[in-house]
């Protein structure tokens, strides 16, 4: 079978921090150990993605290739996701927006980028409150995601394209070229995983059949762990043996 979008990591100097960060952003309940190792957030009804938050030290360079684009019912509702964000941690950023954009660019306390989009956008009408995950990236590694994923295509214009699952939500988005070279690890990638039961081999060999490489490193390549692989443009990602 398929792999499924498992969850969405950042790297984090403080991952148990970072956590309760989103958590208080998003309203997501925080689950995880007390210690520093790893952390995640899982969504209130329990479908989706959840957001996982991973130890990493690399010093951040440049803007993320991928970032959150939150969505607002109201003036007043944007105006308070970005006092909640501010109040736990958040700051303001400049990324070159124009004063007329009606979007607020925002950090969280580790210095990722994220988007608080104004309402009445018709693009994100249709998802939740993460709007879209939005990234740096070629045409090619839209086609990609939609193929791994087998989630359609509702945006392929201009070498842009977004994908959103079958049954609706968060929107994958990648705005086409050009696209600036990566530098070092991202601190923002995915994580796939496949139903219980299935040929993980397989599933890595389709994978690879599609325009992924493997680590020659590998990464928890023993039973349960998950292999490190490359997307079309060199993206981290990562493939759960089983959930």
């Amino acid at each position: 079978m398929t792999s499924q979008l498992f969850a969405i990591c950042f790297r984090a100097t403080r991952p148990s921090d970072l956590a309760h960060f989103w958590s208080g952003v998003l309203g997501w309940e925080v689950a995880g150990g007390p210690d520093e190792d790893a952390a995640a957030i899982l969504p209130p009804d329990g479908s989706g993605f959840r957001i996982r938050f991973l130890p990493g030290q690399e010093p951040k360079t440049g803007q993320n290739r991928a970032h959150f684009d939150l969505t607002s019912a109201s003036p007043e509702d944007q105006r308070r996701t970005v006092a909640r964000a501010l109040e736990h941690g958040g700051r303001h950023i400049d990324v070159g927006q124009l004063p007329e954009e009606g979007h607020v660019v925002l950090a969280d306390p580790d210095g990722n980028e994220f988007c608080v989009i104004e309402p009445g956008n018709k693009f994100l009408a249709d998802t939740g409150f993460i709007g879209a995950l939005a990234c740096d990236g070629t045409q090619e590694v839209g086609y990609f995601w939609s193929e791994a994923l087998r989630w359609p295509l509702v945006w392929d214009q201009d070498e842009e394209t977004a994908i959103q699952s079958p049954d609706g939500g968060t929107k994958i988005t990648w705005g086409g070229p050009p696209v600036a070279p990566k530098t070092g690890t991202n601190r923002l990638s995915l994580e796939l995983a496949l139903p219980s039961g299935s040929d993980w081999q397989a599933e890595v060999g389709r994978l690879v059949s599609l325009g992924a490489t493997r680590s020659e490193a590998g990464e928890g390549d023993g039973e349960g762990g998950r292999v490190l692989m490359f997307d079309p443009d060199g993206n981290e990602f990562f493939v759960q043996r089983s959930r």
